[in-house]
């Protein structure tokens, strides 16, 4: 019905397991133009605001390139919320200080990232510690990016560590979780998580509506400038 314009948005996924929804999904509805792969968003509801984690659920092991159309894809959407993304791409490792597979790629996505949109707020790698206190990282990386600025975005190197981060933040502090917010699609489509709550339902058919009306407004920007 999406596909065909008869409904704005989908929401699905409470009674199914995660991959038997998702796999349809990427296989009717079509990447959005200029996009090369999915991802998935968790928004955080916490005491310092609401921070966006990514990828929680889709790509295992993502690539340098992977990485950093990630952080593009998280900072439109972070943008949709009406707030300017400010991106740490965490590591177990800060600026250079390990030199593995691991870590050397999220210093290639960023510095991708610094050469091709320089615009853009974002850094790393860096230790999640140092990204979330900006105090910390001014004493001992005053050039860093993100000196002064308060990190609303993390993007990590694998799916575990972002998937696990997600899930112990919510578990051990109660704090909210929306999402898993689909990233890539051309149609506004959303899952809930499997047996999600009434109030997570609701946040994820919110997060629906506004990406629908984005996507229209896109839509409707492009059709006036043709």
């Amino acid at each position: 019905m999406v596909n065909e314009g008869e409904a704005d948005a989908l929401v699905t996924g409470y009674s199914r397991s995660y991959p038997s929804v998702v796999k349809p999904m990427m296989q009717l509805i079509s990447k959005a133009p200029g996009i090369s792969i999915f991802a998935t968003a968790n928004m955080m509801m916490t005491n310092r605001g609401p921070m966006f984690l990514s990828d929680t659920a889709i790509n295992p092991n993502p690539s340098a390139d992977d990485l950093a159309k990630i952080a593009l894809m998280t900072a439109n959407t972070v943008r949709m919320f009406g707030m300017e993304p400010v991106i740490g791409m965490v590591s177990y490792s800060k600026f250079g200080s390990s030199n593995n597979e691991s870590t050397s790629k999220v210093r290639e996505a960023v510095a991708y990232l610094h050469k091709y949109f320089p615009d853009l707020v974002v850094d790393g790698e860096i230790q999640a510690d140092f990204a979330l206190n900006s105090d910390m990282l001014k004493a001992k990386f005053p050039f860093s990016k993100l000196a002064d600025k308060k990190v609303n975005t993390l993007i990590f190197p694998n799916l575990e560590s972002a998937n696990i981060t997600y899930k112990l933040l919510k578990e051990l502090y109660k704090v909210d979780s929306i999402g898993p917010i689909m990233l890539g699609m051309e149609k506004p489509v959303h899952i809930f998580q499997l047996g999600a709550s009434v109030e997570e339902m609701v946040n994820m058919a919110a997060v629906a509506v506004v990406d629908a009306q984005e996507k229209m407004s896109r839509l409707n920007d492009f059709e006036i400038k043709i």
